[in-house]
């Protein structure tokens, strides 16, 4: 099917976005020939203010993206909290699915999509924000004959997904953020041929016959040997358009750097549930020290203590060794 004619700029950002997209929406002129669909990292619960902010910061129409909503030019969607945007038959979705790269909404999905919808139609974008959700999308939109933008990672404010979309992907542009709006507007009024999307669909895992089998919607791999930080299922190591990214069977996905941002969480809550047992334990048997010593049960007494100052000893090395020291690998704790 030709790809329909208007054409998609799907934007990403996580981290510093809310500026970089301000200052990208100002500069948009109302007429802007192309429709625009935004995902920015945002908490999944309450609601964003984000469509209110960009509203004011320019003269180009934007909105909270609505599910079955068509895909118009000059209108500018943001997809909303806990929910993941997604484009179809000229029009936007919003889906409740598996986080990916740790997050819904994520920006993947809706690149994925645009690239399967729009082919070369579609133009993807790159904003500020930390690891390097996007780049698996960014991919995707290259191979259906879509165009790649980069925000310079020296203009942005966070430059992990900059760089890291140009590691995975040859971008037809790497500009400064003060540039980005004219090159969209020159981007979107060129009129010159639109490929279609590829013919060929990657091939897809067999359907499930065990449990370490792989979900037939989900692209061919091989078990990575590690479990899902969500949802503890198996994980597959699959290519798409390039990427390697894991996912497991339900459909959550990572790259390497969400993957062990995510594993980093749940060892941190995995340390903080082991100290709390320990701890716990070692408070039950010095009650029972005392109750052994208002008995008149020396002997059993001092056994309860000891114990609990065994147990003290080794939650204070969960909590004074263990548990900073893993922190230490989450790539996100100091770069937000």
């Amino acid at each position: 099917m030709a790809p329909p004619r208007v054409r998609l700029i799907v934007v990403g950002a996580s981290a510093g976005g809310v500026e970089a997209l301000t200052a990208l929406v100002r500069a948009l002129p109302a007429d802007f020939p192309a429709a625009v669909a935004i995902v920015l990292h945002v908490a999944s619960s309450g609601t964003s203010l984000l469509p209110a902010i960009l509203g004011r910061a320019g003269s180009i129409r934007v909105q909270a993206a609505r599910d079955g909503q068509a895909v118009e030019a000059g209108c500018v969607v943001v997809a909303p909290p806990d929910q993941h945007l997604t484009v179809l038959d000229g029009q936007y979705l919003l889906r409740h699915g598996p986080r990916e790269n740790g997050h819904r909404p994520a920006i993947d999905p809706l690149f994925a999509s645009a690239a399967d919808a729009y082919g070369g139609a579609a133009i993807g974008v790159i904003l500020t924000g930390a690891l390097d959700d996007g780049a698996a999308g960014l991919a995707a939109i290259k191979v259906g004959g879509g165009l790649a933008v980069v925000q310079d990672p020296d203009d942005a404010l966070y430059s992990g997904m900059p760089v890291n979309a140009l590691a995975r992907v040859e971008p037809d542009h790497v500009v400064p953020l003060v540039e980005l709006a004219p090159l969209l507007v020159e981007l979107a009024r060129d009129d010159g041929p639109m490929t279609e999307p590829p013919p060929d669909p990657p091939p897809r895992a067999q359907r499930p016959g065990s449990e370490l089998d792989a979900s037939p919607g989900m692209p061919a791999g091989e078990a990575a040997g590690l479990s899902c930080p969500e949802c503890g299922g198996s994980l597959w190591y699959v290519d798409e358009n390039g990427t390697f990214r894991f996912r497991c069977r339900i459909g959550h996905a990572y790259s390497d750097q969400s993957l062990l941002r995510e594993h980093g969480r749940s060892l941190e809550a995995a340390l903080w549930t082991a100290l709390r047992a320990l701890e716990e334990r070692a408070a039950l048997l010095r009650r029972m020290a005392s109750r052994a010593a208002d008995a008149g049960r020396a002997s059993l007494a001092g056994d309860f203590r000891t114990g609990a100052a065994e147990l003290d000893k080794q939650a204070a090395v969960v909590r004074d060794h263990i548990v900073p020291t893993a922190l230490e690998s989450d790539p996100e704790a100091v770069s937000g």
